[in-house]
């Protein structure tokens, strides 16, 4: 090994923690040291409140938190919060909202806010057998022994909807699910689901043991295996979506609306048939979602694990949005796949993602819902219009254009004039560097 292991790190102060991250991996460089503490908050209890967001911190990673206005959403008039760092995301989604504000807007349908719970065992029983002990006695007790954990979300309006048993067996020898279905309300309801389900796993051994119905050999066989959420959450679902007539959709690259609507179904329909085109598209369509997800202290790894599960549920990767063009209207949506919360986790300890639920209005976990969809399909509209006109370089370059000036280090007034050289022609890293040297004199 090139570096000796540590013990007991998690222990350390944090500038015990930093001072043996530069002595041991970075030569000793007290610059490291610098870079750490220039994003440490002015505001000591400030930065305290971010350090316990996680373990072993010893700085802040800052990315930008930009705003994209004009989203008619329902009716409402909202302006999103978009924290991500790629070039062009918020602008095209601001662009994306423009265009369609004086369209009706987007439209939204909560379609269901089901979500899903597993405990996951072995058991060397008959099929049969098991069902009927299920049927009879065990999923009452399920319900009877999770009371006391539901009662406060029964009190809002949630709790457990359904348990059923999988019987998986023809997939892995003598293997089951008690598969469970919430509501979680505004909640993500994680820290709830996993706690029924532990509870689950407890009863199911519990009643087990004591029933007539097995065996002792049977018994002993019972293994739990684990008892844990799913992120896929098929049943968590949104629909978002925008209409015109064709002959609305006039575009400033210069062609027809008719060519238009024609050449984005198309897009739309390539995406749909081709993975490799899909995963590109749904890429740009969680650049919305995971956007908004992030700013609203939410988990953009859960949003993306469903959203592309869910975008392969028929067994091949698909296009997470769809397109027609009958009878000479113009329509697209999406439907998504999210389980998202305004309640608990960071919403109501980080100062910005506060920000966030307020600017947006201290909505609902089902409004949340909507909004994100909102901004997944605007990213990929945007996207999508760039691809089918002028090509998604001219606008996603321009954007870059300031981290390649700033990387060489250029003046404001060079910046300036940067700008107004590739106001009409695209960027290209090639041309920003020999336009560069050229005015330096290289």
């Amino acid at each position: 090994m090139n570096h000796k292991p540590i013990e007991g790190f998690s222990k350390l102060p944090k500038q015990g923690k930093i001072e043996w991250l530069v002595n041991e991996y970075l030569e000793g460089n007290q610059e490291y040291q610098n870079i750490l503490k220039q994003y440490w908050n002015d505001d000591a209890d400030l930065q305290k409140l971010h350090e316990e967001f996680s373990e072993n911190t010893i700085s802040n990673f800052y990315m930008p938190y930009g705003i994209a206005p004009n989203f008619l959403i329902d009716g409402k008039l909202l302006a999103l919060p978009m924290a991500v760092e790629e070039s062009s995301v918020v602008a095209a989604a601001s662009k994306a909202a423009k265009f369609w504000i004086d369209k009706g807007g987007f439209k939204t349908t909560i379609i269901n806010t089901e979500k899903l719970g597993h405990t996951h065992f072995i058991f060397n029983v008959e099929p049969h057998k098991l069902l009927h002990f299920f049927n009879f006695s065990l999923k009452k007790k399920l319900f009877e022994t999770t009371e006391e954990i539901t009662a406060n979300m029964r009190k809002r309006g949630g709790g457990i909807l359904n348990i059923s048993l999988v019987d998986k067996t023809a997939e892995m020898p003598n293997y089951y699910q008690l598969k469970a279905s919430f509501d979680t309300v505004d909640s993500m309801g994680a820290n709830f689901i996993n706690s029924c389900l532990e509870q689950f796993g407890k009863t199911l051994r519990q009643e087990v043991a004591t029933s007539e119905d097995f065996t002792q050999e049977e018994k002993n066989s019972l293994q739990i295996v684990m008892n844990i959420l799913s992120n896929f959450t098929p049943d968590c679902i949104v629909r978002a979506e925008v209409s015109c007539k064709i002959e609305d959709l006039k575009d400033d690259s210069g062609i027809s609306p008719e060519e238009f609507a024609s050449k984005f179904k198309q897009a739309v329909t390539i995406a749909e048939i081709e993975p490799y085109r899909a995963t590109t598209h749904n890429k740009g369509v969680m650049n919305g979602v995971d956007a908004v997800v992030i700013a609203t202290g939410n988990d953009f790894r859960a949003t993306e694990a469903c959203a592309h599960a869910y975008a392969a549920k028929d067994g091949q990767y698909r296009s997470l949005t769809h397109c027609t063009t009958d009878n000479g209207v113009f329509r697209f949506w999406i439907d998504l796949p999210i389980s998202v919360g305004v309640v608990g986790g960071l919403t109501n300890l980080h100062p910005l993602v506060k920000f966030s639920l307020a600017l947006l209005g201290k909505p609902s976990a089902q409004e949340l819902m909507s909004i994100l969809a909102v901004s997944g399909l605007a990213q990929n509209f945007g996207a999508l219009r760039s691809l089918v006109t002028t090509g998604i370089q001219k606008g996603h370059m321009k954007m870059h254009l300031l981290n390649i000036l700033n990387q060489l280090g250029a003046t404001e007034e060079e910046k300036l004039h940067f700008v107004t050289y590739f106001k009409d022609k695209t960027v290209s890293h090639h041309e920003v560097i020999n336009e560069f040297n050229r005015m330096r004199g290289n």
